[in-house]
């Protein structure tokens, strides 16, 4: 981490929307409850007192609209560090270099902790061949990729969570852990993501959400699938590249919303192409997006492709289509073949 990048501010690093302000006030008040009980307790830890003083501190800072803003700079602390820690006071560019430096170690830690939630690159589902490419911008992503085996065939997730960097990465992992838990309840499909939309909602702030494609592909190769505000599921066939646009509104706006499922029919060859907007909306050195367009075509002229040959041409011409320019979001592509 480059404290002069830091302390240039990033996109989160905008003030809160009154909904974040609203859910900190009511954690903070909570958070003063409890500390005040703990206080009064026979055998208390005297830390106890100096942490519902910072408490007191972050209220008041609220009352009088200071909060969020850093006390050593003046500009803005990150909205998604608040989230974390509410009792921040600092911004990253203004943290010391030992700060910093921990910063760093619990980032690193978080990185290889979200590794270790990706799926197996070398699954071998009967009737099918799957591949995936995961690139975080940074040392963590709001990217989510999951592939599970199921007792008829194989349950794909993708998908890609509102705002950057840890807060997006601790959204990614409640996913995650959600989608998991419901696969082994072996809820039909439909019901599953209803579910997943309801923990969702009831577990998150306002304002934050996910657009994600859940699917089940069965081993003749029909293929049923949720697109809950993705990108369209790219169907490539015959030399062509069909889009199946999203049929829901993303996961956590809505509660009661419900989520279309879809189906298509593979033949042995065909392929699913799923992907997040870090291959779409990728720019190159005059600002033009790599676009939809361009990845139907490069698709189609691999149509037949094994996954792994087609991901693999995905990236090179993107890397081209970019000429050097440095990429700014998460990028993850999976393709799942119909065997033959």
């Amino acid at each position: 981490m480059e404290p002069t990048a830091a302390r240039r501010q990033p996109d989160d690093g905008a003030p809160m929307d009154t909904s974040e302000q609203t859910y900190l006030r009511a954690e903070l008040e909570e958070r003063r409850e409890l500390l005040h009980t703990a206080v009064r307790a026979p055998g208390a830890d005297a830390s106890l007192a100096g942490l519902l003083s910072q408490v007191d501190a972050a209220l008041s800072r609220m009352e009088h609209k200071t909060y969020g803003v850093c006390t050593s700079c003046q500009g803005t602390i990150e909205t998604d560090r608040l989230l974390s820690d509410p009792l921040l006071q600092v911004c990253l560019g203004c943290l010391t270099e030992e700060e910093q430096r921990a910063l760093e170690r619990d980032l690193e830690l978080a990185a290889r902790i979200q590794r270790a939630l990706l799926p197996r690159n070398d699954l071998a589902p009967a009737g099918w061949r799957v591949r995936y490419h995961y690139e975080p911008a940074g040392l963590v992503s709001g990217d989510y990729c999951d592939l599970l085996e199921t007792r008829d065939g194989l349950l794909f997730l993708l998908g890609d969570v509102s705002g950057k960097g840890v807060a997006a990465s601790m959204l990614m992992s409640h996913l995650h852990a959600t989608f998991r838990s419901l696969t082994d309840a072996g809820l039909p499909l439909e019901q599953m993501v209803n579910v997943a939309n309801r923990i969702f909602c009831e577990s998150t702030l306002a304002g934050q959400f996910a657009t994600l494609v859940v699917g089940h592909a069965a081993r003749d190769g029909a293929v049923e699938f949720v697109s809950a505000g993705h990108l369209p599921v790219l169907h490539v066939h015959d030399a062509s590249a069909t889009p199946n646009a999203a049929s829901g509104v993303p996961l956590g706006m809505f509660a009661d919303v419900r989520f279309p499922v879809q189906r298509l029919s593979l033949l042995p060859g065909d392929t699913l192409l799923l992907y997040t907007d870090g291959l779409t909306e990728a720019e190159n050195p005059h600002g033009e997006e790599y676009g939809i367009d361009r990845l139907q075509g490069l698709a189609a002229r691999h149509h037949g492709n094994a996954p792994e040959r087609l991901l693999a041409e995905c990236l090179a011409d993107l890397r081209n289509f970019s000429g050097g320019s440095k990429r700014t979001d998460d990028l993850t592509i999976l393709a799942l073949q119909h065997a033959r």
